[in-house]
């Protein structure tokens, strides 16, 4: 359990909350949502013990270890990256660590020596330390660092893959309380999909800033708002939490016309009686009547939506995109083969695939950025291009000489300051912030300033690479409005499937059994004529990644020709041997439910005790080793199996 009364934070004037007071409870996941800027990750670095709040208290059991996700915890790109994935349990960590070293010394024999050995070994097993590699390695894996990598130096990964290594440091070390700051950043659809499941068996408490309300949908109980200067926890998730506070603020402006209507009636009595004899008493009456009303005053919320705005200078010809025969490889990686791709005059177009697939590398191929291995790519009449790249910052200059109103400024030459402003303000740029050096933007406002670029420069055609990447819910529902509007044509690559949902009326699916499916229609009815094919939709996508890995390790054992002919017994032994692990896989997960639909009973938590529930935590978690064993087992029998029958035929 962790708590907070009363708790405040100002900086400077500013208020971002204050006389909170909140209770965050064992089982639950919280999604912490609010503007940028609104102190979301300030609250948790509050709770984490990692900032001083201006007043008030946090409240943690002491028995209670905190994981907190942030972006700056990396000691030593040296170390390796099981070590690093190890290091979120300190104590345990430290232990092994310091176990080892003694076991080293010549005389291990020494009393003093055996004492602490005795101690060191108490506190590894009461903290799982033995279990520890094995936990970091499984959750290295879930995010997509393969196990070939894990005695490699952090260094040897990109900047991403770091990230991915430091969020596997906190979730391996099984902390009772997880703070989690944007921990989908720089994760594919799969490693996506392993967290969300990661943290549906979560058992302790969740607290997690996200601007992906489909990860917030699938994986929060409760929705922490930060909003209108404190923070306020609605049951459900995101939708749930979006509908409700609707409705709320609806119902508290309904209330305060009722109440002003009912005011102003009572002064026009006044008004009109007040001078007559006959009815003074009355009209005093109706005075104190209105003094004993209160109104409430509803504050100004925190969430401010951008007005993006896009329009094309003019038209271009029909034909506005053609693309011949384009292959591209980097090294060994072939990620496009003879690519076809004919794009219309005021189409949008969605490009899908997994990862890897080559999407990105495309619009980088159509607007120069990347030279194609062979074929042509080629931009028809009157064309003018307006390109947000994936990482957007490239667009901009690392240096302090331009501030935000100087940069954009040099793309709309005959304009004025105000009209520059103007653009700005809508960006959500105001009074100190154009002033501010492009080279210091937060990846939001970074984002925004390159959106208020292309308002400036009028394209007729925009090519947009992940643009909702670092913007929050609400620039991201600004932006679907004023693209929904644009009359120009858009090609996009996007992970966003309420994005690409809402936009797209082509789709070219990229996939490297078929090569490049180019359909005619939106998303939704892409998606219903295959569905194996919704890229964006993680249990499809993770389905297709357990079956390529089931069948690389098929390959893998018939490639070896190590096989020789067996009878007929043998198939039938190894096939009653796959039947009976099938079965205690499936009878080892109905139980893992059966104690998942226990733990979502209503008021569970606060009816059982703490021992009962800590039983069944750690039967399941026995329960979910036992099908991980029996998974293996199983991918391990198919592959004798298909072997077996590969040498019969």
């Amino acid at each position: 359990m962790i708590a907070c009364t009363d708790l405040a934070k100002l900086h400077g004037d500013r208020v971002l909350f204050e006389g909170v007071s909140l209770q965050f409870n064992v089982g639950k996941r919280y999604g912490v949502v609010g503007a940028n800027g609104s102190g979301k990750s300030t609250y948790l670095r509050i709770l984490a013990g990692e900032e001083q709040a201006t007043s008030g208290d946090v409240i943690v059991d002491k028995r209670s270890r905190i994981g907190f996700l942030k972006q700056d915890r990396f000691k030593s790109l040296d170390q390796s990256i099981l070590d690093v994935a190890m290091m979120g349990a300190e104590d345990v960590y430290a232990a092994i660590h310091e176990k080892e070293t003694l076991l080293a010394q010549p005389h291990t024999d020494d009393d003093a020596i055996g004492h602490r050995l005795g101690e060191l070994e108490e506190l590894i097993l009461s903290g799982g330390g033995y279990e520890l590699e094995a936990k970091a390695g499984e959750v290295l894996e879930g995010l997509g660092i393969p196990s070939s990598l894990h005695q490699g130096p952090l260094s040897s990964l990109s900047g991403g893959f770091q990230l991915r290594a430091l969020l596997a440091q906190v979730l391996a070390a099984q902390p009772d309380v997880l703070l989690l700051d944007e921990p989908t950043n720089h994760l594919d659809i799969v490693s996506i999909k392993w967290l969300e499941g990661f943290l549906q068996s979560y058992r302790g408490v969740a607290l997690i800033v996200s601007h992906d309300r489909g990860f917030l949908d699938a994986v929060t109980t409760h929705t922490a708002d930060v909003d209108y200067e404190t923070i306020t926890i609605y049951t459900g998730n995101y939708s749930k939490f979006e509908t409700d506070k609707a409705d709320e603020r609806e119902r508290k402006e309904t209330e305060i016309a009722r109440q002003q209507k009912k005011i102003a009636e009572k002064e026009a009595f006044v008004e009109r009686f007040k001078a007559k004899a006959s009815k003074a008493r009355q009209a005093q009456s109706r005075v104190k009547q209105i003094e004993k009303i209160v109104v409430e005053e509803l504050a100004q919320s925190s969430r401010r939506y951008p007005f993006f705005q896009f329009a094309k200078s003019h038209n271009s010809g029909r034909e506005v995109l053609r693309v011949e025969n384009v292959g591209k490889a980097y090294g060994d990686n072939q990620v496009l083969q003879d690519v076809d791709l004919l794009v219309r005059r005021d189409e949008r177009i969605a490009i899908v695939g997994e990862n890897g697939i080559g999407k990105s590398t495309l619009l980088k191929i159509a607007v120069g950025a990347v030279a194609p291995d062979r074929g042509a790519s080629e931009w028809g009449h009157e064309v003018n291009v307006g390109y947000f790249p994936q990482d957007h910052h490239e667009l901009l200059p690392r240096d302090s000489k331009h501030t935000v109103q100087t940069w954009l400024w040099q793309f709309a030459p005959g304009a004025t300051q105000s009209e520059v402003r103007g653009h700005l303000g809508r960006c959500l740029f105001s009074k100190d912030d154009v002033d501010k050096p492009v080279g210091m933007l937060s990846g939001g406002e970074a984002a925004r300033l390159v959106f208020a670029r292309l308002a400036v420069e009028q394209p007729n055609v925009l090519v947009l690479d992940e643009p909702t990447n670092h913007l929050d819910i609400e620039s991201i529902e600004s932006l679907v409005k004023a693209l929904s509007t644009y009359e120009g044509t858009l090609l996009f690559v996007s992970h966003d499937r309420w994005f690409v949902s809402q936009l797209a009326t082509r789709i070219l699916s990229l996939t490297r059994e078929d090569g490049v499916e180019d359909f005619l229609g939106t998303y939704d009815e892409f998606v219903a004529k295959h569905q194996s094919r919704d890229h964006l939709d993680v249990q499809t996508t993770l389905q297709k990644a357990r079956e390529q890995k089931v069948a690389s390790k098929t390959n893998k054992g018939s490639s070896k020709a190590t096989w020789k002919r067996k009878p007929d017994a043998e198939k039938r032994k190894l096939q009653k041997q796959l039947d009976k692990v099938m079965q205690q896989v499936e009878r080892l997960e109905e139980q893992s439910a059966a104690i998942d639909a226990q733990f979502c009973e209503e008021g569970f938590f606060d009816k059982t005790a703490p021992d009962e529930v800590r039983a069944l935590q750690e039967q399941q978690q026995q329960l979910n080793d036992d099908v991980a064993a029996g998974m293996e087992e199983w991918e391990r029998l198919e592959s004798e199996l298909a072997g077996l029958e590969a040498d019969a035929g």
